[in-house]
């Protein structure tokens, strides 16, 4: 229902990777909603620019500038769509990272259309001084192109329509001040609920023909960790294994069984993510202990520990970053079904002789 960018890192190899592959993209083209009304979850954000755009149309007025953070697969992109389809306006799709110099940024700025929506994902990963040609565009709506070199350069002030710049960005910490300031319109998007993921589900399985019932939707949703990308993600392999091993009809043992083939738990942890705790419960004792060492046990390195397995084991209550190293915490001990060892026992004083 509800996605955003796509990204080289391994999380996009994941069943449970947050980041769209070639394949995401094409199925979530299909599976996007159109207006607000069809959007499901993030409720406040709905209401709060349903307010923005209806004022803006009043007005007859190009709407302001918007800002949407938080994780991938979550909405942003989608509601981007959105704002240009509910502003009867076109879209342009970029994204930070393909903005390495000020002339691209100042030769998609001057092909825009009056009203138009520029979309500019991963915001925050857009170079200096394509970002500091953004303030004055944002602001007055002109640029000043320079042309020539030394002291012979002479800047030529370029006009722009009135746009609306809609910046999406998974670490809004990482923006400067003085651009954030310049968007009117700030948004952060939530990790969804279960109710709203089986809403997400049905509403998928519906448009994909796939017949599915109230437990099968809400074993889906229970595993997407508050996704809607990965909850459509899990859908297509659980219609993949009713197909081949069942009716085609998707129930709660059916979907159990599915994702048990795909190793993916009823919390939503993957291999990786289990190894990560087994790791930690087995051979550390619960830990402290250094994220380098624990990333050498789990035979991965420590970059994919940290910024791949790491956020969602927190985020789960299953995993705690502490001063002396990472710590498990007694869900996850119960959730691998495992004996915490007797106090004193846990935190050998290995996680000492590491860095954290």
């Amino acid at each position: 229902m509800n996605w955003d960018d796509t990204t080289d890192t391994p999380a996009a190899e994941r069943l449970v990777g947050a980041s769209a592959d070639r394949d995401d993209q094409a199925v979530e083209a299909a599976l996007r909603p159109k207006d607000l009304g069809e959007f499901i979850g993030q409720e406040k954000v709905r209401e709060q620019l349903d307010l923005v755009l209806r004022a803006a149309r009043a007005r007859g007025a190009t709407a302001d500038h918007v800002l949407l953070s938080g994780a991938p697969g979550l909405g942003k992109t989608t509601l981007s769509m959105i704002i240009a389809a509910e502003m009867g306006a076109p879209i342009r799709i970029t994204s930070g990272p393909a903005i390495q110099h000020a002339g691209d940024l100042a030769a998609i700025l001057s092909s825009l259309q009056e009203g138009e929506v520029l979309f500019l994902d991963e915001i925050h990963r857009m170079s200096r001084p394509a970002e500091e040609m953004l303030y004055m565009a944002m602001e007055d709506f002109r640029v000043d192109v320079i042309v020539g070199k030394g002291p012979g350069a002479t800047a030529i002030p370029l006009e722009l329509p009135p746009f609306t710049l809609v910046g999406a960005t998974t670490r809004a910490g990482l923006l400067p001040p003085p651009l954030r300031d310049r968007f009117g319109f700030t948004a952060h998007m939530e990790f969804y609920e279960p109710a709203e993921l089986e809403r997400v589900v049905h509403r998928s399985a519906n448009l994909l023909d796939v017949e599915i019932d109230t437990d099968g939707a809400a074993e889906i949703a229970g595993r997407s960790r508050g996704t809607p990308r990965i909850a459509n993600r899990l859908l297509r392999r659980v219609r993949d294994y009713a197909q081949v091993k069942a009716d085609g009809i998707i129930t709660r043992e059916i979907a159990a069984a599915a994702l048990e083939v795909y190793e993916v738990d009823a919390r939503g942890l993957d291999r990786l993510d289990r190894g990560v705790l087994e790791a930690l419960l087995k051979l550390f004792g619960g830990g402290p202990v250094g994220l380098s060492t624990l990333a050498v046990a789990v035979g991965e390195e420590r970059e994919t520990v940290e910024e791949v397995a790491e956020p969602f084991l927190v985020r789960e209550g299953l995993l705690a970053r502490t001063p002396r190293g990472r710590v498990a915490t007694p869900a996850a001990w119960a959730h691998l079904g495992l004996t915490p060892p007797r106090s004193g026992a846990a935190g050998n004083g290995q996680g000492n002789l590491f860095g954290a």
